[in-house]
This record gives C-alpha cells, structure tokens and sequence, in this order.
C-alpha cells in the first residue's frame, strides 16, 4: 500500500493536499513543512526553494502541537464545504520557530482563547471543490480547561 493510500485509509478521505501532515508510529499527526540549512528558515506548506535566501528547502517535521497566537470565528458561508461557523487561528508551533495559519475545532467554534495550547487532528472536513471529501488538518485544546 503506498504511503497515500496509508493517509486515505487513517484519515477517512485523501487529504485535501499532499505533504501537509503525516502520522507518527502511535497514529498521531503532525504537521510537514521545509528547512533551508543556508539560513536556517522553517516554511509550512513545504516549498522547494526558501523565501528568504532561495536556497533548496528539505523536508521537515514540525510537529504537532502549538499554542494559539491569535485566532477569529467566520459565521459567513464557508467555502468547500466547511462547517458553518468555522474559526481560524495563527498558532505558533512547539517543534518549530514557525508561526501558520489553521483551522481550528469546528465543534468548538468561537470557544478559543488566545495562549490556549493546542494539538494537531485530521478529519474528514468539506470537499475538494469538486464535491469529493477530504481530510484537513486542524487544532483542537491539547488539554480541558
């Protein structure tokens, strides 16, 4: 089975794009992103060539755990099929000198705080644009408040 067809099988669709999240040997995701050794830069998604210095990116791991930096719930209709309301946050990485962008639990939609610790899930949410299903990445509360 080729290691897509592995993530298809986990995850319950293909993902909604390749390289963006992987699982380790327990079954947990975690996210993959690029290193440029030239100036020690971390890029998510992956990029064949750094932004800063465009030397050649490699492939990383940058984990999959974070804490949220600053975060918003969008109640307007959502494209691909995403759940309505659904919220966004900028999380900045543990395993990484990385701040990105996701998307957050949207069966906790509007329940976030900024500095909530958060870890990474991979679910079937929304479609591709065509109407086939996908897994997405997404942050949910590492720990109950």
């Amino acid at each position: 089975m080729t290691a897509a067809r592995v993530l298809d099988h986990v995850f319950g669709a293909p993902p909604i794009a390749g390289g963006l999240f992987d699982v380790d040997a327990s079954g947990a995701p975690f996210l993959m992103g690029g290193h440029c050794d030239q100036c020690d830069r971390y890029v998510f998604p992956y990029s064949e060539s750094c932004p800063a210095c465009l030397s050649g990116m490699k492939h990383v791991r940058l984990g999959g755990e974070g804490v949220i930096y600053s975060h918003t719930t969008v109640r307007t209709k959502p494209p691909y099929g995403l759940p309505q309301p659904y919220s966004v946050a900028f999380i900045d990485l543990n395993d990484a000198p990385l701040r990105i962008f996701a998307l957050l639990d949207h069966s906790m939609a509007g329940g976030f705080r900024i500095g909530d610790r958060v870890k990474l899930k991979v679910g079937v949410i929304g479609h591709d644009g065509e109407g086939d299903p996908r897994a997405r990445g997404y942050f949910t509360l590492k720990d109950s408040r």
